[in-house]
């Protein structure tokens, strides 16, 4: 795992060592073990290394036999000997030991062929010498991070947005586009960022740029084909058997793996499945309810493995927050994202690589909103334009758990359902913002994947939804700032190529039903753990901030935020303010949409401090 940044047609500054290092040393938090750079006049290349696998000679860029190409990559190739060998046998000539140099001379080989053979998290890319062509390419899923920037001529890329504010070409300017959207969504949304010509490479993407062009393709779709003629059992079996497959892959490393471990299925069968010597959970002093370090001991002993725990304390939590939205690069509104900070700061004293349960949810079904279409299914009989009526007569209701189901259900799926989180509608952003922007609604952003699965059942449809949007701008997101804060590697075994043409044949019924979410993958981790743990509800990472709000200390700190320059120069703070004292009076639970615009204020700090 490791960091990178490189640059192109940036005129004087491509022989300038002083930038290129600059640039660098702004991710070094990546990769402290190590740092190279390569320099040919046409293109510069800077790399940091957290050393994993071939602990010697792994350094990067790595050139191939006659130096015509130059790879960076930050990842992991999990079926790299398998390639390896291949490659060998073709004649390809390799000089290290690792999994990088697989990409090198399988590019040579197979072209962009050569990422559908891949199994793993990457983000790499290749300068060919000769042709003066730029290639790069991001995972299947988005577990690791590629953005890249044109600024006038200068084409800017890496592993993240803060290593380009050290160009001299950068001209930084916040997108307010980006933080219209990031108003309904709670992270940024989209290709676009929340700074002015600077994106994300989409997840399943390749690029080709030449000549100041650049052609983007998605190289591969997750897909969802249920086969309803097989039993319970046989899925349970196919479960078990590939996440055991996938997991004993993610563990291949020089250095010791270790695993995070919640109350909750995912992080439990990661465990239960890893023979791992130390787990790490986190949690806060606020009673049971925000604390899952007592079931993660409990299980840990059961396993057993070591468990090592932290409790983070409210002061922690609010002062670590700046420096958190810093290493994010963007604003994200997830208070899970301070937790898994923590949890990664404590395995990041003990070992480099630790193994995590994001992506079952999305992949087999596990959200617990994932069951409203099956709820009163009688319901949606009724004719839509009847629906709608009493949806929006619903909606001018004082909220009420039975009235907010009949303005949901008076909306079709495709308008009311945008990802786990839907903060502000497109009316409330536009009314709270001084300078409403062009930003596309919440609908139009998420249309696409409705359109990509518009034959499939509703849930079928959330799911994939979630993958492409949610998945890749929350969860992994946060995922991977937070680990590379703190030097650490983070692996998710659910997110396997395998593992999700496995889940895409299982029939809905197996995925959610009335009993449960991920209702086949509960009865695979029910063969390795008891019930207490397999079945238990989808929780989420419980965070106490609609409590700490109603405290005066940290209810004044967010006060401050809101009535300062910054929230004036954007918002209706009079708005904010309502917000905030609406929530403390109990009046309404408004802790996710202060935590919104919180988030946002304090993340603009760290990369517009002379705006303050």
């Amino acid at each position: 795992m490791c960091g990178f940044v490189g640059f192109i047609n940036g005129g004087d500054t491509q022989r300038d060592e002083s930038v290129l290092h600059s640039m660098t040393d702004a991710i070094r938090h990546r990769g402290p073990d190590d740092a190279d750079y390569y320099m040919d006049g046409s293109i510069s290349l800077g790399f940091r290394r957290l050393s994993i696998i071939d602990l010697e000679g792994g350094r990067q860029p790595i050139l191939n036999e006659d130096e015509s190409k130059v790879l960076l990559f930050n990842g992991e190739v999990y079926n790299f000997q398998e390639i390896k060998r291949d490659l060998l046998a073709a004649g390809h000539v390799f000089k290290t030991a690792t999994d990088s140099e697989v990409l090198l001379h399988g590019y040579e080989e197979y072209g962009t062929d050569l990422l559908n053979k891949l199994r793993g998290m990457f983000a790499f890319v290749i300068w060919d010498r000769n042709s003066h062509e730029l290639f790069g390419a991001r995972d299947f899923f988005g577990i690791k991070p590629l953005y890249y920037a044109k600024m006038g001529s200068t084409l800017m890329f890496g592993s993240e947005i803060k290593s380009f504010l050290h160009h001299p070409h950068f001209k930084k300017e916040l997108n307010e586009r980006a933080l219209e959207s990031y108003l309904s969504f709670q992270y940024s949304p989209g290709f676009e960022t929340f700074f002015k010509d600077v994106y994300k490479m989409p997840p399943a993407h390749y690029f080709l740029y030449k000549d100041g062009k650049m052609s983007l393709t998605r190289y591969w779709i997750p897909e969802f084909r249920a086969e309803e003629d097989k039993t319970l059992e046989y899925w349970v079996d196919e479960i078990e058997k590939t996440f055991d497959d996938s997991v004993e892959a993610h563990k291949i490393s020089d250095v010791e793996v270790g695993s995070f471990l919640s109350s909750g299925v995912d992080s439990s069968y990661v465990a239960c499945s890893a023979n791992v010597d130390k787990t790490f959970t986190v949690g806060f002093d606020n009673g049971t309810k925000y604390n899952e370090i007592s079931y993660a001991e409990e299980l840990s002993r059961q396993i057993p493995v070591k468990n090592i725990s932290k409790i983070i304390t409210p002061e922690e939590f609010w002062s670590t927050f700046p420096k958190i939205q810093y290493h994010m690069d963007e604003p994200l509104a997830d208070p899970a994202a301070v937790a898994l900070y923590f949890v990664c700061n404590t395995a990041a004293q003990h070992l480099k690589v630790v193994l995590s349960g994001e992506g079952a949810d999305e992949i087999f079904g596990g959200y617990n909103i994932y069951r409203e279409p099956l709820e009163c299914a009688w319901y949606d009989k009724i004719p839509f334009p009847i629906r709608k009526l009493v949806g929006k007569a619903a909606s001018l209701l004082p909220a009420h758990r039975g009235l907010n189901f009949l303005v949901r259900r008076g909306k079709r799926l495709e308008e009311r359902f945008i990802g786990n989180a839907y903060m502000f509608s497109e009316k409330e952003r536009k009314s709270l913002l001084k300078h409403p922007t062009d930003a596309q609604s919440p609908a139009a952003l998420v249309k696409p994947y409705y359109d990509m699965v518009q034959d499939k059942d509703a849930v079928t449809k959330m799911q994939f939804v979630d993958l492409n949007m949610w998945m890749v701008g929350d969860i992994l997101l946060k995922a991977d700032k937070m680990s590379m804060a703190n030097s650490l590697e983070l692996r998710v075994p659910f997110l396997d190529k395998e593992i999700m043409a496995l889940a895409g044949r299982i029939p809905l019924k197996y995925r959610v039903n009335e009993e449960n979410t991920k209702y086949a993958m509960r009865k695979a981790a029910l063969r390795r753990m008891p019930e207490k743990w397999a079945g238990k509800k989808k929780l989420g990472f419980p965070v106490p901030t609609r409590v700490w709000l109603k405290e005066e200390k940290y209810y004044n700190m967010v006060k401050e935020e809101f009535t300062g320059s910054n929230a004036e120069k954007f918002f209706h703070t009079e708005k904010l303010i309502k917000l905030l004292d609406d929530h403390r009076a109990g009046k309404a639970d408004n802790s996710r949409r202060v935590w919104t615009v919180y988030t946002f204020l304090i993340w603009y700090k760290q990369f517009f401090p002379e705006a303050a």
